[in-house]
């Protein structure tokens, strides 16, 4: 069972990789693979900012007290211009300049984002939970992931009670807009599987 830091770690590193593969297909021209690893890059972030949001940041706020607070805060709002990129990416045409802009804008400010998490408040947090409680807090913040929704609503409240109660609504009919949406073939994951299991993205060489 992973800890906490490695389940967000995990998270970070296939936004990565997902952006690559979209980068990759921006660079050949391939419109319909860039939307679908666009799509696969949105779904991903959508459900690691609402897991850690329901799940990580309480937990902040729980054992390191003031500090806490305040870590937590800041993330919410740097979460909180991502999803508003993420719901303005929605609207806007695949393969188009203003779309790759706002990729390349957001994925530069979830690296500052993801950077500090791993660098700031996951080495201060980790301690205080202890090891067991660290794994348990992965396993729910992966639990929780099933269940929020897999697009962006920066309406919706970014803190519990509200936030669980408004996703698990919103859930459902993300899922279902997934159903008719194009997400990469069962070979293209396949391979950025194979491409993930040797990236190791140094945040602290990445500031």
């Amino acid at each position: 069972m992973s800890t906490l830091f490695h389940a967000i770690k995990e998270d970070h590193e296939e936004m990565y990789e997902y952006h690559d593969q979209y980068n990759r297909a921006h660079e050949r021209g391939d419109v319909e693979a860039q939307a679908r690893w666009a799509r696969q890059l949105t779904w991903e972030v959508a459900r690691h900012a609402v897991g850690e949001e329901i799940v990580v940041y309480p937990l902040m706020e729980q054992h390191l007290g003031d500090k806490g607070r305040q870590l937590a805060d800041h993330d919410r709002e740097e979460h909180q211009q991502v999803k508003q990129r993420l719901y303005k990416l929605e609207s806007l045409q695949p393969g188009s300049k203003e779309y790759h802009e706002l990729i390349t804008t957001m994925m530069e400010s979830l690296h500052h984002h993801n950077d500090d998490e791993e660098i700031k408040d996951l080495p201060l947090l980790e301690p205080a939970l202890g090891e067991d409680a660290s794994k348990q807090a992965a396993l729910s913040f992966k639990k929780t992931k099933k269940l929020v929704p897999t697009r962006a609503h920066p309406s919706i409240p970014n803190k519990p009670p509200a936030e669980t109660l408004l996703g698990l609504l919103e859930a459902p009919i993300d899922k279902l807009k997934d159903w008719f949406a194009a997400f990469p073939t069962e070979e293209e994951m396949k391979e950025a599987k194979q491409e993930l299991e040797h990236r190791d993205h140094d945040a602290a060489a990445g500031r």
